[in-house]
């Protein structure tokens, strides 16, 4: 029993020793070896601030190109300078160290070197992790862009219900489309550049995406497809229109409620040949049209709601006319009643109101009086049946008066 005993403390003691010496000899090669330690401390060094270079690199381009950089990259980056700064001052300083001799220069500073060496091999090590976590299939992703905000929407009390009526819809879950209509220049784009604006700016969101594209007289597929992509931080380059939508609905149904403005509608639209997915295929995708055809949103898109937008009130649209073109004439009797004629012209449209009046702010009588007559001309030639004639007329109006800095 005592014999096995003592075989034990031996064994035990043996594996003590050899602990012991592994322990020595680790701290014997820090003094030994030092210089192999601090080259191999720079070979890391440059390895690691080559990809640092290589990514910076990547990096520029990807800005450039409108991208935003990843947060792994920017917290690579950022732990690469503070790595790089802190362990290269620490390694230099005792590396000065090195330099300074013991014994009047006799001897070489051992413990300075055994100081070097586990400084130099801790930062290797570090610098490799670095180097292993740099492994970037790309360092950006597209940037999906702010919401252009219009902040110049007048609020007129006539167009409050209205307003209201299509916010309200746009809670109901069992309203999926909701068209607004209207004459030209009654102010449906500048009234749905309200809703959306209003819809970035709640709290609790009703929509995760909002996205928004003109469709026109004579839609154009493709350029349909690139807005609503733009807003959605997609980019499509494919030149199939098919495969362009099946890209688009595949990006859409990946936002769980997402609100589509199409805007200026004047016939049916195709939404599965745009890539819109809805309905049954998107449940959580709704969308709000505009048009100057009511038959448009009922009949050919077949919206589950469509509210109608009139002229202004007779206050209001003076009001609005008013404010648009400055109280010059407040002071001039003469003034202020050519000036109530021409708003009158302008039949309480506010895109008519809004053009004459700007076109005329700060003008003196003889200025409203030709303008006055040019609105009162019957005989007025359109050049296009799209717009009516106050519109086209105060549009004329504005071309006409603008001055030679204007041109």
């Amino acid at each position: 029993m005592e014999a096995i005993g003592t075989g034990a403390a031996a064994n035990v003691s043996s594996e003590a020793a050899k602990g012991i010496f592994h322990q020595v000899k680790r701290h014997i090669r820090y003094v030994i070896f030092y210089q192999k330690i601090v080259d191999k401390f720079e070979q890391k060094r440059r390895t690691l601030i080559a990809k640092r270079t290589s990514v910076q690199q990547d990096v520029d381009v990807t800005e450039r190109n409108g991208e935003k950089i990843k947060a792994d990259v920017l917290d690579w980056r950022h732990r690469v300078e503070k790595v790089v700064t802190e362990k290269e001052k620490k390694v230099k300083d005792l590396e000065v160290k090195v330099k300074t001799k013991c014994f009047f220069g006799l001897c070489p500073n051992i413990k300075s070197r055994y100081q070097l060496s586990r400084k130099a091999e801790e930062a290797a090590a570090t610098f490799d992790e670095l180097i292993k976590d740099c492994q970037f299939d790309r360092v950006g992703y597209p940037d999906v862009p702010e919401p252009v905000v219009h902040t110049d929407f007048e609020a007129f009390k006539s167009r409050e219900e209205v307003f209201n009526d299509i916010m309200e819809s746009l809670k109901d879950a069992t309203t999926s489309m909701i068209g607004v209509y209207g004459m030209a220049g009654v102010g449906k784009t500048s009234l749905v550049n309200e809703v959306e604006r209003q819809l970035h700016e709640v709290e609790v969101k009703l929509f995760d995406s909002v996205v928004r594209a003109t469709v026109s007289r004579i839609p154009v597929i493709k350029e349909i497809q690139d807005q609503i992509a733009y807003s959605l931080g997609l980019k499509l380059e494919e030149n199939s229109l098919v495969v362009r939508a099946r890209r688009l609905c595949e990006r859409l149904r990946k936002e769980k409620n997402v609100l589509i403005i199409l805007d200026d509608l004047w016939k049916k639209l195709d939404l599965e040949e745009v890539g819109i997915p809805f309905g049954s295929r998107h449940k959580g995708c709704k969308i709000l049209l505009t048009s100057r055809d009511q038959n448009v949103l009922s009949n050919g898109m077949d919206a589950t709601k469509t509210f109608a937008i009139g002229d202004l009130e007779n206050d209001e649209a003076w009001k609005f006319f008013r404010k648009m073109a400055g109280d010059s004439f407040e002071s001039d009797e003469e003034l202020r009643s050519t000036a109530i004629k021409v708003a009158e012209k302008c039949a309480r449209l506010p895109l008519a109101l809004a053009t004459v009046a700007r076109a005329l702010r700060n003008k003196p009588l003889i200025f409203w009086s030709d303008a006055l007559r040019q609105l009162q001309r019957s005989y007025l030639e359109k050049s296009s049946d799209d717009i009516s004639t106050e519109v086209h007329s105060a549009i004329e109006l504005s071309i006409n008066h603008l001055s030679s800095e204007d041109l």
